[in-house]
């Protein structure tokens, strides 16, 4: 059976908030000649609600982080816009809410002197790559290691949640410290619905009828040369167009789901390397009443373990969905990869052994769990991009930059705020804008080429022109020598042989 082509001026792989935004800057600008061609069968990427006991959970992104500041967070605008439903998150009280196995809370002195202890630690360590970076052999002094489950239990909340960029965190400064969780039975992918709807068709509020978004069609070979690009799918299809707009994650990337021809060189790759991937993977639990403290302060509390990152991060859901009775735990890397390898049973087991060595063991048994699985998704690969401390400029640069027709958008292009929503979207709207700029610049390139054949073309009619008698340049003088050797040539009076002799 023989593959279909389809021909359009710009293809944008993936329609997540980056692949969303873009279009949408495509479409403002008048090219509406586009295609977005989408892995699995829905938009939203790494945004992805799921109904789970009775209500709608982010199984992804699920907070607006970055809000009260000096400027606005246009996610957060998008969300006011939307009367989309959220709840102030305040994760300080975590600290003063850790559990050790035996179902006792530390005591507040002992876990402010450890959280101090661990902050000063992380700045010396930061201290110390700085170091490293300038060249210097000698450390000022070394950071401490993290030994005691408190220790420990501080140290993942810290590192893995409160200090997880680089200081100062961009998000904070220019948009404010506040975060809000999303708790709206619409989801957090209704914001991108609803900027799809100003340049897609629907049939309804969560249903796209539009040719120019095709689901389920994953990508699987990219041919590009300065001319155009070729996309190929796993289904035989083929796409191409003058341009194309890559928004896969950084997870994809770096993995062997995408082959290019000719391979992307060797500065993209590099710089594609470098860049860290965080897996964040948020448990679900169900249960059949509350048995956990629901006053003030209590949202957060930690499970202090002799494992770091076991089953630490604990948060109820009281406040978002009362009476629902759901806890949620979040598991990070090497945590999340184990867990997404076993059996959702086995997770069970180990979740209720933290909750029964907190709250006694009459907890009762969940009865129903949600084990997301972004590592294991060839789709994404991941959860969100986290650049190393000794990462440069030029990492930035280089992993943002176009590979001939390939433009790269996805929050791991925003050097400000990368792995944030907000930063795959000003992503979005920034690679399209630079898009736009390169077809104007195209266009008068063009222009010119247009303008240099022409005149290359002519310039032997126009001789012949002056070559003839006076009588005849009588007879044409209301027409311009210009004018009447592009009428010759466009007639076909004269081929281009005869007017050469």
């Amino acid at each position: 059976m023989a593959s279909s082509t389809t021909r359009s001026s710009v293809i944008i792989i993936g329609a997540g908030t980056s692949g969303i935004s873009a279009a949408k800057v495509l479409a403002e600008n008048g090219v509406e000649d586009f295609i977005i061609l989408e892995a699995t069968d829905r938009i939203g990427g790494r945004i992805r609600k799921e109904d789970f006991g009775g209500i709608s959970v982010e199984a992804g992104a699920g907070w607006i982080a970055g809000v009260g500041g000096k400027e606005s967070n246009p996610v957060w605008e998008l969300a006011t816009q939307s009367n989309l439903h959220t709840c102030l998150s305040d994760y300080s009280n975590a600290r003063f809410n850790i559990y050790d196995q035996s179902g006792k809370i530390y005591p507040s002195g002992l876990a402010a002197e450890s959280y101090n202890k661990a902050v000063n630690s992380a700045i010396q360590e930061l201290k110390n790559q700085e170091s490293k970076l300038c060249g210097s052999l000698t450390l000022s002094e070394p950071s401490v290691a993290p030994k005691t489950p408190i220790e420990l239990a501080i140290d993942f909340i810290l590192h893995d949640f409160e200090m997880a960029e680089v200081e100062p965190i961009s998000t904070y400064t220019d948009f404010g410290e506040r975060e809000f969780l999303v708790a709206d039975k619409r989801g957090y992918e209704f914001l991108l619905y609803k900027m799809a709807q100003t340049f897609l068709h629907f049939a309804s509020e969560d249903k796209i009828i539009d040719s120019r978004l095709e689901l389920n069609k994953v990508v699987k070979e990219i041919k590009y040369s300065g001319n155009d690009v070729t996309v190929r799918t796993e289904d035989g299809c083929n796409y191409v167009a003058d341009h194309m707009i890559l928004s896969a994650s950084i997870g994809v990337l770096k993995s062997d789901l995408i082959t290019f021809q000719p391979p992307l060189p060797k500065w993209k790759t590099e710089a594609i390397m470098k860049c860290d991937v965080i897996v964040y993977t948020k448990i679900f639990l169900k249960f059949p009443y509350k048995f956990w403290p629901c006053g003030p302060g209590t949202e957060f509390f930690l499970y202090a373990h002799e494992r770091r990152g076991y089953y630490t991060f604990w948060q109820h859901m009281e406040n978002a969905y009362p009476g629902s009775n759901i806890l949620v735990v979040t598991l990070t890397n090497g945590e999340s990869k184990r867990v997404e390898a076993q059996t959702d049973d086995k997770t069970l087991k180990e979740a209720m052994g933290a909750l029964r060595d907190m709250f006694g063991p009459s907890v009762p048994e969940a009865e129903q769990i949600l084990v997301p699985r972004w590592w294991e998704n060839r789709f994404q690969r991941g959860s969100y991009s986290n650049y190393p401390l000794l990462s440069t400029r030029k990492d930035f640069v280089d992993i943002k930059a176009p590979v001939g027709p390939i433009f790269f958008s996805g929050e791991h292009t925003n050097e400000r705020f990368n792995g944030y929503v907000h930063g795959a979207y000003l992503a979005g709207i920034d690679t399209s804008n630079a898009l736009l700029e390169e077809m104007r610049r195209k266009k008068v390139r063009n222009q010119a080429s247009s303008l240099h054949l022409k005149n290359y073309l002519l310039q032997p009619l126009l001789a012949l022109s002056e070559a003839l008698t006076s009588a005849q340049r009588q007879t044409l003088s209301d027409i311009s020598k210009w004018e009447f050797a592009q009428q010759l040539f466009l007639k076909g009076k004269l081929a281009m042989q005869e007017a050469i002799k």
